[in-house]
């Protein structure tokens, strides 16, 4: 009963615009906001470097979260960050070994209130077509999942930058915005025979999956039209610290950064699916998902979570300039710049009103993301 009285109480304030940091626990407090802190929210793929950073805000602001994961055991160590982190009885792991399954998530989704679907399809199998089915299949099965549960009222779908185009050097008069939709990674997919190999493969299959799978969601929802509302968050490149550099160090862009401090003269070889293209810090991705899942005037969008545009040069050049004494490569081989337009006031104008600042810099992204890993 007590902490019934609180959290009414907390609900008659206004909402705190305060920068997100580690020591930050206080809840979101509107009583106008669609989910109110206390409730549960489900996060797939919960271990991931993004979805971590997702259920870290939602507990931070009073929620409860119950995360999906493919092995407990092997993620206990999550439940252990969190439950030293906030106190137990906050946060619960549950395993989905496999996601594409009818029905995976009917248990995860039982009494809650929100649900983002971050996990994806490890990409192991070189078969294209295979993990568009497996994302289309699992994007539709969460959307059933919540649709079975009365008391759901957000999804949030994580999607891709690369939902709208593939990246690379883009002349300025290209402009992505909320209709932009990647068609050509689709027809790119279907126009592959096999044997299927090589990175053009894994990186067009990634692409294509992201499409479709967001595509499907959006027929989905207009097909069926449940009591819920779908919003999608469509990140880029996501710098910053994960919550454990040995287990999150190297499964997302966040390894490019290693790669740049470490072994500069090895870009080309090491990380060749990095092109220009624009960044946004994991902590402002996270963000935007708390924004999609609980603000009143976010119905059905599309939020595009992208920073600030960047190349292998900019990253080696902030490098130098934190890292004085250590050897990095002066310049990259190519230095090419993505100079498209896109359309993220939007997704800016909301972080604000969450957290009371603007995008993080990339140059404060990546001296976080150094000292996350370990090497600073």
């Amino acid at each position: 009963m007590a902490l019934i009285a609180i959290l009414k109480n907390a609900f008659r304030k206004p909402i705190k615009t305060t920068k997100l940091s580690d020591d930050i626990r206080e809840p979101v407090t509107d009583v106008n906001l669609v989910i109110n802190p206390g409730s549960l929210v489900v996060v797939t793929g919960v271990n991931g470097y993004v979805a971590s950073h997702i259920a870290d805000q939602l507990l931070q602001r009073g929620y409860l979260v119950r995360g999906t994961v493919r092995n407990v055991p092997r993620d206990q160590w999550l439940k252990d960050y969190f439950d030293e982190k906030y106190g137990k009885e906050r946060f619960e792991l549950i395993e989905v070994p496999d996601m594409a399954v009818a029905g995976a998530f009917d248990k995860a989704a039982k009494g809650a209130s929100g649900f983002v679907h971050t996990a994806a399809p490890i990409m192991s199998n070189p078969d294209p077509h295979a993990t568009i089915s497996t994302v289309v299949q699992s994007t539709i099965g969460c959307l059933e999942s919540a649709a079975r549960e009365s008391s759901m009222k957000r999804v949030v779908l994580t999607s891709s930058s690369g939902a709208c185009i593939t990246p690379r050097p883009l002349s300025s008069d290209v402009i992505i915005d909320a209709n932009t939709w990647n068609e050509a990674s689709i027809q790119e997919v279907n126009a592959m025979v096999p044997p299927y190999e090589g990175k053009d493969s894994c990186q067009a299959a990634y692409y294509a999956s992201k499409t479709k799978g967001e595509q499907a969601a959006w027929q989905w929802v207009k097909e069926h039209n449940p009591s819920f509302t779908l919003n999608s968050v469509l990140p880029n490149a996501n710098f910053g610290r994960p919550l454990d550099a040995a287990r999150q160090g190297s499964r997302s862009t966040i390894n490019w950064v290693k790669v740049a401090l470490e072994d500069s003269d090895s870009l080309e070889e090491k990380v060749p699916g990095m092109v220009p293209q624009f960044h946004v810090d994991v902590r402002d991705d996270a963000a935007l998902h708390i924004v999609a899942l609980i603000f009143p005037d976010v119905r059905g969008e599309r939020l595009l979570a992208s920073a600030n545009r960047f190349n292998w040069n900019d990253i080696l050049g902030i490098l130098r300039k934190l890292y004085p004494d250590r050897y990095i490569l002066a310049k990259a081989p190519h230095d090419g710049r993505d100079e498209s337009k896109v359309a993220n006031e939007r997704a800016e104008e909301l972080l604000k009103r969450l957290t009371g600042n603007g995008w993080i810099s990339l140059e404060e992204s990546l001296k976080d993301s150094v000292e996350g890993l370990g090497l600073a």
